[in-house]
């Protein structure tokens, strides 16, 4: 019988206790859960790179409509098929991953979680482990990632550019990782209400209860972000101000602070200055428009940034600029958030990737 793709109960439903380890050996098993929708041909480089790596592989599909589950029947991958009647997120689907993986093997000991649209690194899985296993206090563990096609286009740059992360102990990362089983539980699953950043939202209840996350200096993963276009990078930052309303709402007044510089950077350069400055500019006399000079400032700022970060010059301005523009449609993300606050509703998913053939 097919598996229905259900889900464990929500984060809230499940609180996290403190991620000690309970006694039970572990033996080093690994699981590799896949998740995606509508991936094309990234799918089956993905799925093929994680059965080099895993005995278990489980690919978890979100109502795709370009063939992926057959892809996934094709490589002999353990399918599980999303119910479209309810919503397909990305949490919900690592969620129904993990629930098939204890199902399938309750003695696996640490689950990989990797996205459609990204390969493994031949290696990686095999250190992650290790990296585990020498350090209890060790939670979680990500490392490095690259982008496929970094000098495609100045988005695929973007991309690459945004992947360029610190390494050593770290806050949060995205959702690729590889974590112990145990405190996968202990922290009390991936919140599926969490439309877009659930990753951080996870990361922060990992470490409330005592869990650390560490980024290794190693290649996990070449990520392959498809055709871009500035509409889908628009997109993909309109989705990305939605989340840091959803996370503030959540968690923004813990002392974590979670996302409340994100909200209140993009709520003041992508929504009171430029209010203030077309309020202002009749009545000073054009006065207020030299305000507008403050988005060079901060653009010149971004870029020194990436300079520090040895950037090229080329790829720091260009990070700077759109780093700047992408404050209008954050701000259009974090208003569409509010919006479905006052409806007394969720906030509905916002996609921006696409069949990639």
């Amino acid at each position: 019988m097919r598996p229905s793709g259900r889900t464990m109960p929500i984060a809230e439903q499940r609180p996290a206790s403190n991620l000690r380890p309970q006694g039970r050996r572990e033996t080093g098993r690994a699981a590799v859960v896949v998740v995606g929708r509508n991936e094309g041909r990234r799918l089956r480089r993905c799925l093929e790179a994680a059965v080099r790596c895993a005995e278990r592989v489980i690919y978890v599909d979100s109502a795709s409509s370009d063939g992926s589950p057959a892809v996934a029947r094709e490589l002999g991958v353990e399918l599980v098929e999303l119910d479209p009647a309810l919503p397909t997120t990305a949490a919900r689907a690592r969620n129904a991953g993990f629930q098939r993986v204890l199902e399938c093997d309750p003695q696996v000991d640490t689950v990989q979680f990797i996205d459609g649209d990204c390969e493994i690194a031949e290696g990686w899985l095999d250190m992650a482990l290790d990296t585990l296993r020498r350090d209890d206090s060790l939670a979680m563990v990500t490392g490095r990632i690259e982008e496929r096609h970094a000098q495609a286009t100045v988005y695929h740059l973007l991309c690459h550019l945004e992947w360029q992360q610190p390494v050593g102990e770290v806050a949060a990362c995205g959702g690729l990782f590889a974590i112990r089983a145990r405190v996968f539980q202990q922290a009390g699953w991936f919140n599926a209400a969490v439309v877009a950043a659930e990753d951080d939202e996870f990361c922060l209840r990992v470490r409330r209860a005592g869990g650390r996350i560490e980024r290794l200096d190693r290649l996990m993963a070449t990520h392959d972000v498809g055709a871009m276009s500035l509409w889908r990078w628009w997109l993909r930052m309109t989705r990305a101000g939605l989340a840091y309303g959803q996370g503030f709402a959540m968690h923004g007044r813990s002392p974590e602070r979670h996302f409340a510089k994100q909200v209140f950077s993009t709520a003041f350069w992508g929504g009171l200055l430029p209010l203030s400055v077309a309020a202002a500019a009749w009545p000073t006399g054009g006065l207020a428009l030299s305000l507008l000079l403050l988005y060079p400032l901060l653009g010149w700022r971004i870029y020194r940034f990436g300079r520090r970060q040895g950037w090229r010059p080329s790829h720091a301005r260009a990070y700077a600029l759109f780093t700047v523009l992408a404050k209008f449609p954050q701000m259009a993300g974090l208003i569409r958030y509010l919006a479905s606050r006052l409806r007394g509703q969720g906030p509905r998913i916002l996609e921006h990737n696409k069949s990639n053939g």
